[in-house]
């Protein structure tokens, strides 16, 4: 077990112990392949990237026991590369079981408790368990500090790497070239991009996701990803231009770069997502772009998913000390997006890319965000 590893786990397991018993649970299912990395510390239950939930649930029971319920195809692999000495019970079945069975997880679980209370699950099974997928993921918004290290770490490679990738381009490669050179870069450091857009010429005007095409680009193209590694995720946006930078996108760019310091100034810990919405949209206001916010979402929380939630009008939820977020703002033709640690302490940003040219901001305190590059 690496240094560290067990008191991370043991904080989240409280925080899990503490849910349980304020909901008055017989105990917690966890299926998803984002709350099983945040559990396990940066294990994975994955196989399909298409599917949510993964191939292995972590049961903890009310008085702190836990279980890996898993099929015999995946209980021994689990247990030895993912969860090992981390006190987890193997409890296996038949893949043919699964199969045939929707409940049969729940079941299992349900003999292995001695109470008469209902389960929690982060995924559905069967009627008799109450999904609570939402005040499970609350639960590790407050980033561990050995989780703050990691990122921080990912958010430099991935900068860095995505840096050189699109410094090295040249007109005429294609959007899918571009974007394999992207995830080949983000794999060299052990991570993947489960989010790639690429969007040359035209398409950045056009599309606010742009998957990538064919289309070959000439003048500008923008690079978009969102790198996974030991389950957290970074996202970040880079643009550049062929030749000079035409007057009108430095003028979007900088409106831009004045949109997303202002969200960094109001993520601070209890604002609400309707709160931070609401900021986003007075300042699109401000840089003479009103509107600009109906035409894309401007980001959000983050850590194990892309986005843990997004600001929005009705949006309840509230910035955490200690929480990860991913800021997007777009003005038609432009972006800038980087991924952030917020603290009471102020804003640490953590997926910047050396030697890259920069929108220092006017306020205190100042800000360095990502220009569009001329090469």
């Amino acid at each position: 077990m690496r240094p560290g590893l067990k008191q991370e786990i043991d904080e989240k397991l409280e925080r899990l112990a503490r849910l349980i018993a304020g909901e008055g649970l017989a105990g917690v299912l966890i299926s998803t392949q984002a709350n099983f990395a945040w559990l396990s510390a940066g294990g994975s239950n994955g196989i399909d990237s298409s599917r949510e939930v993964g191939v292995g649930t972590l049961f903890v029971r009310y008085d702190g026991r836990k279980f890996l319920l898993a099929n015999s195809i995946e209980l021994t692999r689990l247990m030895t590369e993912q969860l090992d000495g981390q006190g987890y019970e193997p409890i296996d079945f038949g893949w043919e079981e699964e199969k045939a069975n929707p409940s049969l997880i729940a079941d299992i679980a349900r003999s292995l408790v001695d109470k008469d209370l209902p389960l929690g699950s982060d995924s559905p099974f069967c009627s008799s368990v109450r999904v609570m997928d939402k005040a499970i993921a609350r639960t590790r918004y407050k980033l561990t500090a050995a989780e703050i290290d990691r990122f921080r770490l990912l958010g430099r490679e991935a900068g860095a790497a995505i840096g050189k990738v699109a410094r090295a381009l040249v007109p005429g490669l294609s959007e899918r070239e571009v974007a394999r050179r992207a995830v080949d870069s983000l794999a060299a450091i052990g991570a993947d991009s489960v989010v790639t857009l690429v969007a040359a010429d035209g398409r950045l005007r056009q599309f606010r996701h742009p998957t990538p095409t064919d289309l070959c680009w000439d003048k500008t193209v923008m690079i978009v990803v969102c790198a996974r590694r030991g389950g957290l995720i970074a996202s970040l946006t880079r643009i550049v231009w062929a030749g000079a930078v035409p007057e009108d996108i430095r003028e979007r760019t900088q409106a831009t770069a004045g949109v997303t310091a202002s969200l960094l100034d109001a993520t601070k810990p209890g604002a609400s997502g309707a709160d931070l919405y609401e900021v986003a949209g007075r300042a699109y206001r401000d840089a003479g772009f009103p509107g600009e916010e109906h035409l894309h979402h401007q980001g959000g929380a983050a850590s194990y998913r892309t986005r843990d939630w997004v600001a929005h009008p009705a949006c309840t939820e509230r910035v955490q000390d200690g929480q990860a977020f991913a800021w997007n703002p777009s003005i038609t033709g432009s972006k800038i997006e980087e991924t952030c640690i917020a603290s009471a302490a102020g804003i640490e940003m953590i997926t910047t890319t050396p030697g890259w040219p920069a929108i220092e901001t006017d306020r205190d305190p100042k800000y360095l965000l990502p220009d569009v590059l001329s090469l």
